[in-house]
């Protein structure tokens, strides 16, 4: 199922839409509105295990709210996000709503919102509701939701909710977390954009972790310029006038074995950029299981909380953390695993000021979207997805990614992303928002 465009302010984008507002020629509340009845009309039965027909993007819709949030953002309408909706991955603690990363096991109200949501609210965003997380943003899949442009296919992971909601035109913007590759990989095969910010860059707090050592939060949309207001809001940070230009773009030394669909796009992108010829880093680019260790390490530290509920987890929830039981990383060996991150990151840094590189560019996904069913059966069942993604979150470096076109043989989309070196978001977004229309 492709859903095409129609004529309502739920096709608006959110650069599209503050305009709109701007010159009042819709109001907040007819935004809205308009989101909620697209959302009744798309969304289709919503569900835990989610259907075979429907896209089940949505969580909870908190419809009264929303609708009087709205009319309190026409009252006042103050800054460029003000009144524009948004959805919310269910790891972002809203006060008094509730909290249950698409899982049986948290079933939590929170007295206090996160950073990140309080920020958006601060700017007067309108929350539509709490959008799917593979369970507990374990997972490169998210099968209880359908990817609008093919039901019977995955929407990615972890953050399937998020870029199911906004490709299906319910929402013009969400939010997300990216461990692994939890932004980038539904972006991808949804055809929407985000930003995994340089790590720090947007808080945490208040938002359910996966790995306290990977994690990051950011903002997705459906095309990279909308991305940036809503990181500047994320980040409470003023985006700088001046931008460094795009003049040397490397090839990722990372790239192989790309579905003929993803390297047809990732062929487009590479024929719009200014390549450069530059030898890659002496870094170790293969990580093994070093960074997964340390990530479900971390996991099994959070959930311990949870070990009299484990059997309400789903099949590879479960055994992410009995994979962290057994391997019980010792301390010496995540000492060991930092040094060599820190030393990676280094290297990386040194080898962008060595060689004047603005940006390493990549497939995000070497594959187009998969079958839904099979991703909460076992754990490391997503080593396709996360397989280039996952390295950026080690790192902790910017990353933009955008869709790159629908592949000719699958139908389905396909994206790219830009690398850069730490600190260099509003580069990559501007960069990004260059490509992405070159793309069109």
């Amino acid at each position: 199922m492709y859903i095409a465009l129609v004529s309502s302010p739920a096709d608006l984008g959110v650069v599209e839409a503050a305009t709109a507002l701007a010159r009042r020629d819709v109001s907040s509340v007819e935004l809205v509105s308009a989101c909620l009845a697209r959302i009744r009309e798309r969304d289709g039965e919503q569900s835990f295990d989610g259907s075979a027909t429907s896209v089940n993007a949505w969580v909870r819709v908190y419809e009264e709210d929303a609708l009087a949030a709205a009319a309190r953002a026409d009252a006042k309408r103050t800054g460029p996000l003000c009144g524009i909706p948004i959805g919310l991955k269910d790891l972002y603690a809203v006060a008094s709503k509730p909290l249950t990363a698409s899982s049986r096991v948290l079933e939590e109200v929170p007295a206090r919102s996160c950073t990140a949501w309080s920020r958006l609210e601060a700017a007067g965003m309108v929350l539509l509701g709490h959008v799917h997380t593979h369970e507990f943003a374990a997972g490169g899949t998210t099968d209880q939701v359908g990817n609008p442009h093919a039901l019977d296919r995955s929407a990615g992971g972890s953050s399937g909710g998020s870029a199911a909601a906004l490709a299906s035109l319910t929402t013009p913007a969400a939010t997300g977390t990216d461990t692994a590759g939890s932004l980038r990989i539904p972006s991808a095969l949804c055809g929407t954009a985000t930003i995994k910010p340089t790590r720090g860059l947007v808080p945490l707090d208040g938002i359910v972790p996966l790995s306290t050592s990977f994690d990051h939060a950011g903002p997705m949309a459906r095309t990279v310029a909308d991305c940036e207001p809503l990181l500047a809001a994320l980040a409470a940070a003023k985006p700088p006038e001046e931008r460094r230009p795009l003049r040397r773009v490397v090839v990722s030394p990372r790239v192989s074995d790309l579905d003929p669909d993803v390297a047809a796009g990732f062929d487009e992108a590479l024929a719009r950029l200014p390549l450069a010829a530059v030898p890659p880093p002496g870094v170790g680019l293969d990580l093994g299981r070093t960074m997964f260790d340390v990530l479900t390490a971390d996991m099994l530290a959070y959930h311990r909380r949870f070990d009299d509920r484990r059997a309400l987890y789903r099949p590879s929830t479960r055994g992410f953390l009995e994979y962290a039981e057994e391997r019980a990383l010792r301390d010496d060996e995540r000492a060991a695993a930092e040094r060599r991150r820190a030393d990676d990151v280094a290297r990386w840094v040194d080898w962008f000021a060595a060689n004047d590189v603005d940006a390493i560019v990549e497939p995000t996904v070497p594959v187009v979207a998969r079958r839904r069913g099979h991703g909460y059966d076992e754990p490391f069942n997503d080593v396709a997805e996360v397989s280039l993604t996952h390295y950026w979150d080690w790192t902790g470096f910017p990353v933009v990614a955008l869709p790159a076109g629908v592949g000719g043989r699958s139908g389905l989309p396909v994206g790219v992303s830009l690398v850069g070196r730490p600190g260099a978001d509003w580069d990559l977004l501007t960069a990004g928002e260059k490509l992405q229309r070159q793309l069109t």
